[in-house]
C-alpha cells in the first residue's frame, strides 16, 4: 500500500511525505502546495527550481502554488500577488489509501489576518489524487447568505528540459490576452517559445499536450474555460526571485484557472471545483 508520513523540512516548513507502488509525492502544509510528483519508473512531473530555500512565508517557486482567491495582481495595491492561498498554512484534513490511488483533502482556515482581504464566508479546500497520474481539485463552497466572486489558478510548473525543443499542442480555435493586449486569435494548433510567453488563454479545449525531449506531457483541466501559459524567458528571469538565470530553459507553466470573463461568482450555498490532470502520455 506504501506510506503516508508528515515530516520536516530543513527550513523549518513541514510537508507530508508519498510513497506507494505507483509515485512519490512531496505536499507541504504551507500552501497546500505540491512540489514532487514522480510516477514510478518514470521521469518527475513537477519543476521546482534550485535557486528557492523554502523559507516560511514565501511560496515555492515550483510545483503547483494555489493561487486565491485571486489571480495575478490585486486590484488594492500592496495586497499579496495571487492571493494569501500559497503562503498561508492549510490543514491535512484526510488521507484515504487504496490499492489504485492515494487521495489527500487539505482545508484552509480564514485567519482573522487574512480576513482583511476576504471578509466572505467560504470554504476552500483542495483534494490531491496521487496514483500513475496526478490530479488536485480545488473545491469552493459559499456558506455566506450572498454571492461571492473570485478569480483562481493552479500554478502548475512544468519539467521540459530545453524550451528551444518544446512544442505545446492543444491550443486550435482558442484566443488569448498577452501583456494586456488582445484577444488574438491563436494561429493553429501549435505553440513554440522564442520570447517572453504570458499568455491568458480562452475558449481552449479542456487538454493540451507539451512534447519535450523526455516525452509528451498531458494537461486537462475541468471547470475551466481560461488557462495561462507562461516562460519567463531571459531578460525576466533575472528579475526573479528564488530564480535562477537559466531556469527559464528548463519549465513552462500551463495553469488551470478560472481568470479573467471566467472568473467564478457563486450564489449562497452554491461549490465550484476547479480540477487539472498531468500524466506521461504513453
Amino acid at each position: 500500500m506504501g506510506s503516508v508520513t508528515t515530516k520536516k523540512h530543513a527550513s523549518g516548513l513541514e510537508y507530508v511525505d508519498v510513497d506507494t507502488p505507483l509515485c512519490k509525492a512531496r505536499i507541504f502544509m504551507q500552501g497546500a502546495q505540491i512540489d514532487l510528483f514522480q510516477p514510478k519508473g518514470e521521469k518527475t512531473l513537477l519543476w521546482v527550481s534550485s535557486a528557492d530555500d523554502y523559507q516560511p512565508g514565501s511560496g515555492i517557486r515550483g510545483g503547483i502554488p494555489i493561487c486565491w482567491p485571486w489571480f495575478g495582481m490585486s486590484d488594492t495595491p500592496d495586497w499579496p500577488q495571487h492571493g494569501f492561498a500559497r503562503t498561508s498554512l492549510w490543514t491535512l484534513e484526510s488521507v484515504q489509501m487504496r490499492s489504485e490511488a492515494v487521495e489527500l483533502k487539505f482545508a484552509l482556515a480564514i485567519t482573522e489576518e487574512n480576513r482583511q482581504y476576504w471578509p466572505h464566508d467560504t470554504r476552500v479546500e483542495v483534494m490531491f489524487t496521487l496514483a500513475e497520474t496526478l490530479t488536485v481539485s480545488l473545491i469552493n463552497t459559499n456558506l455566506d447568505n450572498q454571492p461571492v466572486s473570485l478569480t483562481q489558478a493552479l500554478h502548475t510548473y512544468l519539467p521540459i528540459n530545453d524550451i528551444h525543443q518544446l512544442t505545446a499542442s492543444g491550443f486550435e480555435g482558442s484566443q488569448y490576452i498577452e501583456f494586456g493586449e488582445g484577444p488574438y486569435q491563436q494561429p493553429g494548433d501549435e505553440v513554440k517559445f522564442e520570447a517572453e510567453t504570458d499568455r491568458v488563454y480562452t475558449k481552449l479545449s479542456q487538454s493540451q499536450l507539451l512534447h519535450t525531449p523526455d516525452g509528451t506531457i498531458e494537461i486537462s483541466r475541468e471547470n475551466s474555460q481560461s488557462a495561462v501559459l507562461w516562460n519567463p524567458w531571459i531578460d525576466k528571469s533575472q528579475r526573479l526571485s528564488r530564480f535562477n538565470c537559466d531556469d527559464y530553459l528548463s519549465m513552462v507553466c500551463l495553469e488551470a484557472a478560472n481568470v479573467l470573463e471566467d472568473k467564478l461568482t457563486l450564489a449562497p450555498n452554491e461549490s465550484h471545483t476547479l480540477t487539472t490532470k498531468i500524466g506521461w502520455k504513453a
